[in-house]
């Protein structure tokens, strides 16, 4: 099977790309000077040349509450650009089979929780992520307009919750809250700070899975494509506090100092979790727990952006 992979320099493309479970695959992984998915037609000749018998978008723009509050029209534009590029090309060169990757954005700021698939669309979005939100909600939609004009396309949306791990980002001008922890934890036991800040009161609730779980997901939805739903959660099925998290990456790092908040910092969401029933019905769950998690992602840090 030959499976087109976008992203593959990401956070999810490459923990997919470093699973055992591909190696029966042709996988094509283009950079973006190989494949620039801005550019419609560009793209849409690549599908043509290239024919893969499924696709994998896990290319977009990414970032953490700060980048998406500073530039909502990049986080907005590309995103929806590169999904519909490779989504409508797809759908013109006959290409039948795509797993789009959506986002836990993408539910309403006031949604019950865990946030259920069919609530997509029923309230306002999250002002701090809205443009990035849009984007994914636009192209999930796109995948469902094209499955219901003709049902000899399968286009489906994975919503994954949030994600860190290997190949994360650690800057923090545009780094997720785990890898910016992990590296303002380390900063602040290496210049022997006795505190560390955290944004808000840190009682806000998230859910965070390694990106080697998701990529092993991905593996199974290759293999066990038809019996996926077409929208569908990819989460735990549990939740932390901030200062949960925070507490945990002190463990991991060795850190004792002292946490404290600033009030004045926005927190988004007060709890995201996502609900996993029609995740369990399909057969698959997360292996990789928050502790192991947080010590592979930590070593990496350490191995590769610590010594760079």
């Amino acid at each position: 099977m030959r499976i087109l992979l976008t992203g593959g320099n990401g956070l999810v493309g490459k923990n997919f790309l470093e699973h055992p479970g591909i190696r029966s695959l042709e996988v094509l992984s283009p950079s973006s000077s190989e494949l620039d998915l801005l550019d419609a037609a560009k793209v849409k000749d690549y599908l043509e040349d290239r024919r893969p018998d499924l696709i994998i978008h896990a290319a977009g723009t990414v970032g953490g509450i700060q980048a998406n509050m500073r530039e909502p029209v990049r986080f907005f534009l590309e995103n929806l650009d590169m999904g519909r590029n490779l989504v409508w090309s797809s759908r013109q060169a006959g290409i039948r089979r795509l797993i789009n990757l959506g986002s836990s954005c993408m539910y309403p700021r006031n949604a019950a929780n865990p946030l259920r698939e069919e609530s997509i669309l029923t309230g306002e979005l999250e002002p701090t992520n809205e443009g990035y939100a849009l984007a994914k909600i636009t192209i999930a939609r796109l995948c469902g307009y094209i499955n219901q004009e003709d049902p000899g396309y399968h286009y489906k949306t994975l919503i994954p919750c949030n994600l860190y791990g290997r190949w994360d980002k650690f800057d923090p001008v545009h780094s997720h809250m785990i890898p910016a922890v992990i590296h303002k934890v380390h900063e602040a036991k290496a210049a022997g700070k006795n505190e560390v800040e955290i944004w808000g009161d840190g009682t806000a609730r998230r859910e965070f899975m390694s990106a080697t779980d998701l990529a092993d997901c991905l593996v199974r939805a290759v293999h066990s494509f038809d019996a996926m739903p077409m929208l569908m959660n990819v989460g735990l099925g549990q939740d932390h506090t901030i200062n949960e998290y925070y507490q945990a990456i002190a463990q991991v790092v060795g850190y004792t100092g002292r946490f404290v908040h600033d009030l004045s910092k926005p927190i988004g969401m007060k709890q995201k979790i996502v609900a996993i029933e029609r995740l369990s019905a399909w057969g698959w769950k997360s292996k990789i727990s928050l502790q192991d998690g947080l010590n592979e992602t930590y070593q990496f840090y350490l191995k590769h952006v610590r010594t760079a």
